[in-house]
């Protein structure tokens, strides 16, 4: 996914990071100026849905104008064989056992 609150924010005329942040704190989202860095540079560490909401509201735009996706960077699935597919399979169930009705667990094997 690609970050694109820049550019939603200078479409709406906004063109510092200081005044966007400002905003956000008119409405209830005091975020440090670190975080806002990350955010105005377009390489977010993490971001919250309800500062999501926010960042939407304050800008009048939607998540799809924030949010790019991007599936060329997505690697391509790699084939298995047949053989390999019912290994992997396998691999992936474990067997289920019933605990005995002592009321303890069995310590890890």
């Amino acid at each position: 996914m690609k970050w694109n609150l820049r550019l939603a924010a200078a479409n709406r005329g906004i063109w510092k990071a200081s005044e966007l942040h400002r905003m956000l704190a008119e409405r209830g989202m005091v975020i440090s100026a670190g975080k806002m860095s990350g955010l105005w540079s377009g390489s977010p560490n993490a971001i919250k849905l309800d500062e999501l909401d926010v960042i939407c509201v304050v800008l009048g735009c939607g998540v799809d104008e924030l949010l790019l996706p991007e599936p060329e960077k997505v690697p391509a699935a790699v084939p298995a064989a047949d053989g390999e597919q019912a290994v992997a399979a396998a691999a992936h169930t474990r067997a289920v056992t019933p605990r005995p009705r002592t009321g303890r667990s069995l310590p890890p094997r």
